[in-house]
C-alpha cells in the first residue's frame, strides 16, 4: 500500500501537487469561516449531563433563555472625578440603560442593514446584530460607582462577536459620556477582546520568529533556500487542508470543538508535517550522494516507501494515542483526540503522496545551491556519538537515567492548578474588575448561582426559599446573596451568589463544590430540585471529570501504544525497551515543569492538562523518533555489521533528522509559552522541553545504547539476520568504517 502510494505519487508528481494545493487552499478558507460556527468556549458544556453544574446550565437553558452563546458583561458607570453618585446621576445611569437596552447594535459596517436580509446565504454570512439586555444591578458601598449587567448572545471566539462589543462599548462609552459619567467594561466576551487586543501584536511576533527558526534550522543544515522554504509551504497547505476535514467533519456531526482546538491542530500539524518532511529529505540525501548516477525520481520513490513505512507506523502511534480520548468522560478531551488522530492521519496521508512529489519534482535541485551531494558525508557530531553510544553503553545508558531520574523527581508533591490560567496584561477590563473587587465581593462580576425547579404543574414562590437564601448567607465565603429571581413561568427560580473569592480561584471551586452544595442540599425546599451552577462549580466539577479520565485514559493509550510496538517491531523485548524510556522522558518533563512553575514560580500548581498533554504528545512523539531510530538500527542489523558497529552507523545517519526535528518541534510548541495566559505557557514550555528530551536524551542515546548493549537480542523474537551481501539500502563499495567498527562484540552482546 505505502510502495503503490509513493509509486503513484512520483510517477505523476506535478497532479499529485496541483490536487494537494487545490484541496488545501479551499479547506483553508473554508475552516476559517465555518470555525466559530463549530467552537465554544463554555467549559460547561463538555461536562456530562450527570454533573451538577452541567444540570444547572440546562435548567438555565430551558427555564431562563440564558444559553452558552450568552455572554454577561458587567459595565461600571461612575463620576469621571471619582466622587459619590448624587441623585441626578442616578437618574441619568438608569435611563441611559434602559436606552441602551432598547437600542440595536449593529456591526461596524452594517449601519445601514441591521437585520440579515432574506438573500443572504447563511452558510457564509452571520449577522450578529441584536438588542443587548441591560439591567441594573448592584452599587458600591461608597456609591463611587454603579454596575450595569449586560447580556449579549454569540460564541465569544467569533471575531464577529468581538465587533459587536467593540460597537456596544462606544455607544455606551458616548451615551454615559453625554451625562458626564465615565464607564468600564469587564466580565466574559469583554476580558476575551481585551486579552486578544493585547496578545494579537504579540502572537503575530512569535509566529513570524517560530516560522524564521524553522527556516533558519533548514538553511543551516541543508544549505538550501529550496529545503528550507519547500517543506514549511508544504505544510501549511497540508495543515489547512487538515483543520478544513476538521471544522467541516464537526459541521455536519454537529460536534462543537473547544476554542483551541484549530490552533492546537495548526501547531500540532506544523511540528509534526515539518518532521516528516525532513526525515524524508535526510534520507533522500544519503541517497543521492551514494547513487549519483540513479535518476531521482526512482530515488524519491525508494525513499517515499522506505522511511514511509517508519512514518506510517509512527504517525499511527500518535493517532491511537489520540484516539484513546473518545472513553474520556470530558467532551472537551473526547472531541480534542479524535480530531487531533484525523489531522495526522491527513499528514500522513501528505507524507506518502505530496512529499515524495515534491522530491521527484525537485531532485537535486533541492538542495540547491548546497554543494553537499558532490561530496562525501563526514561522520561530524552525530558519527562521533554514534560511536560512543556503540562504545560504552553502558556508560550512556547510566548518564542518560540520571538526568531524566534527577528531573523525574520534581514530580514529587505535584499539585493540580484547575485555574483557567489569568493573563499578565494590564488590560482595561482587568482594571475594571480590580476597581470593582476592592469595593465589592471578587466573585461580583461572575457569581455563583443557585436553580431550583419545581415539580411539574408546581408554581415557585419567593417566600418559600427565604429559608435557603438565608442560610446561604451564613455560609463563610459567600459575600451576598441576591434576591430569588423567578421566571416567566414561575416554576424556577434563581439565586445568585457573590463570593468573596475570584470566581476562578480554587477557594471559590473548594467552596462551591462543599460548603454551598451542602447548604443547597440540605435547605432546598421539599419536592423542589436544586442544582449550583457558575464558573467555579463547572471548573470543580471539570476537575472531578479530569481526574477521573486521567485515570482511565493513561492506562489503555499506554495498552494500545505497546500493543502497537509489537506487531511493529516484530519485538517483545524493543517495545518494553521503548516504552520505558518514555515513560522516564514523561516523568522527567512533569517533574521539570513542576519545578519551574509550582516551586520556582510559586504558581498554585500545573494545569490540570498538562500531564495528560504531556503524556499524550512526549509519550506519542518520543515514541514517534524511537521508532525512526529502531527501524533504521534493525535495518542496519541485518547488515554483515557486528550490533555495536550497525547502531553508530544507524545513529550517524539518523541522529541529524531526529535532531532537527526535535529542535522544529519543540519551537512550534514552544512557541505557545510566549503569551500571556498562564495554562498555555506551562503546555508550550513543558510540552517542547519534552519533546528535546525525547530527541536528544531518548532516542540519540538511551535507545541505542540500550540496543548495543542487548544486541540483536533486543529484536527477539524475530531477530534480524546478519546477511554479508546487500544490507538492505546502497553503500559506497569500502563500507564506512565508525570507531565501532575496531570493536567486536564477545558472545554476551551480539545476539
Amino acid at each position: 500500500m505505502i510502495r503503490a502510494l509513493t509509486g503513484f505519487s512520483t510517477r505523476h508528481p506535478w497532479k499529485i501537487v496541483a490536487l494537494w494545493s487545490v484541496i488545501g487552499i479551499f479547506l483553508a478558507l473554508v475552516a476559517g469561516v465555518l470555525t466559530p460556527r463549530v467552537t465554544q468556549a463554555a467549559g460547561g458544556d463538555f461536562l456530562p449531563k450527570s454533573y451538577d453544574s452541567a444540570a444547572a446550565l440546562q435548567v438555565a437553558e430551558e427555564k431562563f433563555g440564558v444559553t452558552s452563546d450568552t455572554s454577561t458583561l458587567t459595565v461600571l458607570v461612575g463620576r469621571p472625578d471619582g466622587e459619590p453618585l448624587t441623585g441626578p446621576d442616578q437618574k441619568h445611569l438608569a435611563s441611559v440603560a434602559k436606552e441602551l437596552g432598547s437600542r440595536r447594535v449593529t456591526m461596524p459596517d452594517s449601519q445601514d442593514t441591521p437585520t440579515k436580509s432574506d438573500d443572504q446565504i447563511p452558510f457564509l454570512a452571520t449577522d450578529h446584530s441584536q438588542k443587548p439586555k441591560v439591567s441594573v444591578g448592584m452599587t458600591a458601598p461608597d456609591r463611587t460607582f454603579a454596575l450595569l449587567s449586560v447580556r449579549l448572545e454569540g460564541n465569544t471566539a467569533d471575531t464577529g462577536m468581538h465587533n459587536l462589543f467593540r460597537a456596544f462599548r462606544e455607544q455606551a462609552e458616548d451615551a454615559f459620556a453625554e451625562v458626564d459619567l465615565r464607564t468600564g467594561f469587564t466580565g466574559g466576551l469583554a476580558d476575551h477582546v481585551d486579552t486578544r487586543d493585547a496578545e494579537e501584536s504579540v502572537q503575530r511576533v512569535v509566529g513570524l520568529l517560530m516560522l524564521g527558526l524553522i527556516v533558519l534550522v533548514n538553511v543551516l543544515v541543508f544549505r538550501s533556500l529550496c529545503a528550507a522554504f519547500i517543506p514549511l509551504l508544504a505544510v501549511v497547505i497540508v495543515g489547512g487542508a487538515a483543520t478544513g476535514v476538521i471544522v467541516v467533519g464537526a459541521l455536519l456531526t454537529g460536534i462543537k470543538l473547544d476554542t483551541s482546538t484549530p490552533s492546537m491542530i495548526g501547531v500540532v500539524l506544523i511540528g509534526i508535517g515539518v518532521d516528516y518532511f525532513l526525515f524524508l529529505l535526510f534520507r533522500f540525501r544519503e541517497l543521492l550522494r551514494e547513487r549519483p548516477d540513479v535518476a531521482p525520481r526512482a530515488i524519491a520513490a525508494e525513499v517515499g516507501s522506505r522511511v514511509g513505512t517508519a512514518i506510517t507506523s509512527a504517525a499511527l502511534t500518535i493517532v491511537a494515542a489520540f484516539a484513546t480520548l473518545g472513553i474520556a468522560t470530558y467532551e472537551g478531551f473526547r472531541v480534542l483526540g479524535p480530531a487531533v488522530a484525523v489531522s495526522v492521519l491527513v499528514m500522513l496521508l501528505a507524507s506518502l503522496t505530496l512529499m515524495p512529489a515534491l522530491l521527484a519534482i525537485t531532485g537535486r535541485r533541492m538542495f540547491w545551491p548546497s554543494h553537499a551531494l558532490k561530496r562525501a558525508s563526514r561522520p561530524g557530531l552525530a558519527g562521533r556519538t554514534g560511536d560512543f553510544v556503540a562504545r560504552a553503553p553502558l556508560t550512556s545508558i547510566l548518564c542518560s537515567v540520571a538526568l531524566l531520574g534527577a528531573l523525574a523527581v520534581g514530580m514529587t508533591g505535584t499539585r493540580m492548578d484547575f485555574g483557567q490560567g489569568g493573563t499578565h496584561h494590564e488590560t482595561e477590563a482587568a482594571t475594571t474588575a480590580a476597581e470593582i473587587a476592592r469595593a465589592l465581593p471578587a466573585g461580583v462580576s461572575d457569581p455563583a448561582t443557585v436553580y431550583l425547579t419545581a415539580p411539574e404543574g408546581d408554581r415557585v414562590s419567593t417566600a418559600s426559599l427565604g429559608e435557603l437564601s438565608g442560610e446561604l448567607t451564613r455560609v463563610e465565603g459567600v459575600g451576598k446573596v441576591g434576591a430569588p429571581v423567578l421566571n416567566e413561568q414561575r416554576d424556577a427560580a434563581r439565586i445568585d451568589l457573590y463570593l468573596t473569592a475570584d470566581s476562578q480561584t480554587q477557594a471559590a471551586r473548594d467552596l462551591v463544590s462543599g460548603p454551598v452544595r451542602d447548604t443547597v442540599a440540605a435547605h432546598t425546599p421539599k419536592g423542589m430540585e436544586a442544582h449550583v451552577g457558575g464558573t467555579a462549580a463547572i471548573f470543580a466539577d471539570i476537575s472531578s471529570a479530569v481526574d477521573k479520565d486521567l485515570k482511565t485514559v493513561f492506562p489503555v493509550a499506554a495498552g494500545l501504544i505497546a500493543l502497537i510496538l509489537l506487531v511493529l517491531l516484530r519485538s517483545v523485548l524493543a517495545p518494553v525497551v521503548l516504552l520505558l524510556s518514555v515513560g522516564l522522558c514523561f516523568a522527567a518533563t512533569l517533574g521539570s515543569a513542576t519545578l519551574v512553575f509550582q516551586h520556582a514560580l510559586d504558581k498554585p500548581g500545573v494545569n490540570f492538562v498538562l500531564p495528560l498533554v504531556l503524556f499524550l504528545f512526549v509519550v506519542a512523539i518520543g515514541t514517534d523518533y524511537n521508532i525512526l531510530i529502531s527501524d533504521r538500527i534493525r535495518e542496519e542489523m541485518e547488515g554483515p555489521r557486528t550490533a555495536r558497529a550497525a547502531v553508530a552507523r544507524a545513529v550517524r545517519h539518523t541522529a541529524p533528522a531526529i535532531a532537527t526535528a526535535g529542535i522544529v518541534l519543540a519551537a512550534s510548541f514552544g512557541s505557545l509559552a510566549i503569551g500571556s495566559n498562564a495554562s498555555t505557557q506551562q503546555i508550550g514550555f513543558a510540552t517542547g522541553l519534552g519533546i528535546l528530551l525525547s530527541a536528544f536524551v531518548l532516542s540519540i542515546v538511551l535507545v541505542p545504547a540500550a540496543a548495543a548493549l542487548l544486541g540483536r537480542r533486543i529484536w527477539w523474537p524475530v531477530r534480524p539476520r546478519r546477511r554479508h551481501g546487500h544490507s538492505g539500502h546502497a553503500e559506497p563499495a569500502a563500507p564506512v568504517r565508525t570507531t565501532a567498527d575496531h570493536h567486536p562484540e564477545s558472545p554476551t552482546t551480539t545476539g
